[in-house]
Order: structure tokens, then sequence, then C-alpha cells
């Protein structure tokens, strides 16, 4: 490789990680607009491992809207990101994929006075993405959740 395609690489590797930090700043935050533009117009996820839905990155970003109403208190931990890109004639193409393991803290709403977590769960997403004229954008999202841990709650009349 030249040292001109080797830079293209840092770059390209530097603007995927980016995006995937984009991904989980915008859950945890919210910003419903930001999710969406994450995304490549075909763009679609699938929350159907982690007891959610799929569909495209508009009804996505809908159902999110409403589901993470429950958890005010969320924060993402995305890490082990594992970047690959397709390659076209030694050179990097205009797609690739990123599996990265997540641990996912959250805290369910009405749940006393506390911001500590009592939901926890952990997984791996894999990202599907494609490069465009705005940049990379995520193709598809998916989502393998692996384990979780809910609240106990304490006996009633104890």
């Amino acid at each position: 490789m030249t040292q001109r395609v080797e830079l293209s690489t840092v770059l390209d590797r530097l603007a995927v990680d980016e995006l995937v930090t984009d991904y989980a700043a915008a859950v945890d935050d919210g910003d419903w607009v930001a999710y969406r533009a994450l995304f490549e117009p075909e763009g679609r996820a699938d929350y159907r491992e982690a007891g959610g839905v799929e569909g495209s990155a508009e009804e996505i970003a809908q159902w999110l809207s409403t589901t993470m109403e429950l958890f005010p208190m969320r924060q993402h931990l995305i890490v082990n990101r594992r970047v690959r890109f397709d390659t076209v004639d030694r050179d990097i193409g205009d797609t690739g994929r990123v599996r990265a393991d997540y641990v996912n803290p959250m805290r369910f709403a009405g749940e006393g006075d506390s911001t500590a977590p009592d939901f926890i769960c952990g997984g791996r997403y894999s990202f599907d993405l494609v490069r465009t004229l705005s940049g990379w954008r995520l193709h598809r999202v998916t989502v393998y959740e692996k384990w979780r841990r809910v609240p106990q709650r304490a006996a009633s009349g104890s």
C-alpha cells in the first residue's frame, strides 16, 4: 500500500468511529433528528434480538422516541470496535462493517430519586456502512443482545 492509501484508510476509520459514537450519543440524548441523519436513505435497523422492532430509520426513530421515555437515563458504551472495509483494486471501497460490543446502563423512569442505573444490558452491534456523498452512513444496524439485568422488586407486603 502507498502512504496515500494508508492515510485514506486511517481517515475512513476515524470517520466510521465518529459515526458509531454519534449513533450512541443520538440514542442516549434522544436526538431523533440526528439519529435519522446517520442513516443513508434506505437505511434500516433491527432491534428484534433485544425485544424491539425492525424497520426503516424513520420507523425506528419513532419507535425509539416512545420506548426510550421509559429510560430517562441511558448511556451506551460501545467498545471493541472491529472495522472492516471492502476493497477494490487493493483500495478501500464504498462499503464496510463494524462489529462492536456494547454495555448499556439505563434507569427506569419513576424509580425513586437515584440516578444510578437499575437496568443494564449488553451484547453486540453490527453496523453495515456505505460511503455517500455526505460521508459514511449507516445502511443497517442490527442489535444482538446477549444478556440483561433488571431490578429485583421487593416482595409485596414485606
